[in-house]
C-alpha cells in the first residue's frame, strides 16, 4: 500500500482538512507539520484501556504523552531562542522562568494531561540522565511540560502515565508525517464539543531568497459548540448534533497548548511577538479565551545554535530577521494554529470513556457536503 498524501491523511490514513476541498491560506510544508522544521521531531505514548464504570486507579483510561525534540537528541543540550505568552493562565507550562528570564530553552517538551504534568517533566529528566547525561552538567535541567485536561473521558485521578510512557513517547520521536486526533497526550481531548487532540500545520515563508518553514503543534481542548467556525462559516449552530452525552458532569476546564517552531533566525523577542499571534488562529476557529481555559503558548527558533549556547569571554553574534520583515512570519504563526486545530477536530473519531461519557467526532459527511 502506497504512502498516504501527507497533506490529505495522517500515516494511518485518517484524514486532515485539506481532504475535504477546504481553501486555506499560505503554503504548507512537505508534510504540512511541525516537522517541517529540521531537525523537529515528535513522538507519542497513547494509553486507551477499559470501558464503564469509573474505578479510581483502574480506569478506563484514555490519555497519553506528546514529546517534542526541539533539536535532534545529540543536541538537545543547546538551547533554542524563545519566547512564551499566557493569553489566560488556567493551566501550566513548566519552565516558563527560565524562558522569560533568559529567552531561550533546552530539552524535550512533552504535553500530557492536566494530573500527570509533573510526571512527564520528571521524565524528562530520567530520559536525559540515560541517553545524554553529559547535558544535564552542562545545561539547565527546566525541561518544559505542559497539559490540558481529560478528566471527562479518563480516569485522571488514577495517574496512568508512568516514567516508561514518557521514555516511550520520547525514543519514539520522529520527523516527517506525524498522526494526528486521539494520540498522546490529546487523547482524551475535546474541542466545540468534538472530539479534538493533537494537531499539527505548517507554512513555508520566503524571505530574501530563502525559504524557511514554520511548524505549529496544538493540543486542542476548548471551545463551545455554538461558536465552533471553519473558514468563517460559523458552524456551530447547525452542528448541534450529534451532542455529547455527560453521564457525569462536565466540568469546564477547556485549554489548548500551542508550540511553534521555525528555523527562522529570530531573537528572543520576536519569538514572543510570534507566541503572541497565537490566539489570532485559536479565534479564527471560534475559541475566546474563557475564563476556565488555560491558553499557554511557546515559539522557539532552531537557529542561531552558537549563539544560544554562548561562549564564556567571546562577543556572541547572531543573525535575525528584522522586525520590519516579520509580519509574513505572522501571517504564518495564525494560518497555521487555524489549520492544526482543525486537523485535530478533523482526524478523529467518537469516544466514549469514563461512566459512558461520550463525545461524538466532527461529521465527516457535513464536511464533504459543505466544503467538498
Amino acid at each position: 500500500m502506497s504512502n498516504p498524501d501527507p497533506h490529505l491523511h495522517t500515516p494511518s490514513r485518517k484524514p486532515r482538512l485539506r481532504a475535504f476541498g477546504v481553501a486555506l491560506d499560505g503554503t504548507a510544508g512537505r508534510f504540512n507539520a511541525i516537522t517541517d522544521v529540521p531537525g523537529v521531531s515528535v513522538g507519542y505514548t497513547t494509553l486507551i484501556s477499559g470501558d464503564g464504570p469509573l474505578q479510581v486507579g483502574n480506569g478506563p483510561v484514555r490519555t497519553g504523552v506528546t514529546a517534542i525534540l526541539p533539536r535532534p537528541t545529540a543536541d538537545l543540550a543547546t538551547p533554542v531562542f524563545a519566547g512564551v505568552f499566557s493569553q489566560n493562565g488556567n493551566g501550566e507550562l513548566t519552565g516558563t522562568h527560565i524562558i522569560e528570564e533568559t529567552g531561550a530553552f533546552n530539552l524535550p517538551i512533552t504535553i500530557t494531561n492536566t494530573h500527570s504534568c509533573g510526571v512527564t517533566r520528571d521524565g524528562t529528566l530520567r530520559w536525559m540522565n540515560q541517553v545524554l547525561p553529559a547535558a544535564l552538567d552542562s545545561a539547565w535541567g527546566l525541561p518544559v511540560a505542559a497539559e490540558t485536561y481529560d478528566g471527562f473521558l479518563n480516569d485522571i485521578n488514577g495517574h496512568h502515565v508512568g516514567f516508561d510512557h514518557v521514555a516511550a513517547a520520547l525514543d519514539g520521536a520522529t520527523g516527517g508525517a506525524i498522526e494526528e486526533g486521539s494520540v498522546g497526550g490529546g487523547t482524551g481531548m475535546i474541542s466545540f464539543g468534538f472530539k479534538a487532540g493533537s494537531g499539527t500545520a505548517s507554512r513555508i515563508i520566503e524571505w530574501q531568497g530563502r525559504r524557511y518553514a514554520l511548524g505549529v503543534f496544538v493540543q486542542a481542548n476548548f471551545g463551545k459548540r455554538h461558536n465552533f467556525t471553519i473558514r468563517g462559516r460559523r458552524a456551530g449552530p447547525e452542528l448541534v448534533e450529534p451532542a455529547t452525552r455527560e453521564d457525569t458532569p462536565r466540568a469546564e476546564k477547556g485549554s489548548i497548548i500551542a508550540i511553534v517552531a521555525t528555523d527562522a533566525p529570530f531573537l528572543p523577542h520576536q519569538m514572543k511577538r510570534l507566541a503572541r499571534r497565537v490566539p489570532l488562529g485559536i479565534a479564527l476557529t471560534g475559541g475566546y479565551g474563557y475564563h476556565s481555559s488555560g491558553d499557554i503558548f511557546l515559539a522557539f527558533s532552531t537557529a542561531n545554535p552558537e549563539a544560544a549556547l554562548g561562549a564564556s569571554g567571546n562577543i556572541g553574534r547572531a543573525e535575525f530577521v528584522p522586525d520590519v520583515d516579520i509580519d509574513p512570519f505572522f501571517d504564518a504563526v495564525v494560518q497555521g494554529v487555524e489549520e492544526a486545530i482543525l486537523n485535530a477536530l478533523v482526524a478523529n473519531e467518537d469516544m466514549a470513556g469514563r461512566d459512558g461519557n461520550f463525545v461524538p467526532a466532527l461529521p465527516k459527511a457535513w464536511l464533504k457536503e459543505t466544503f467538498g
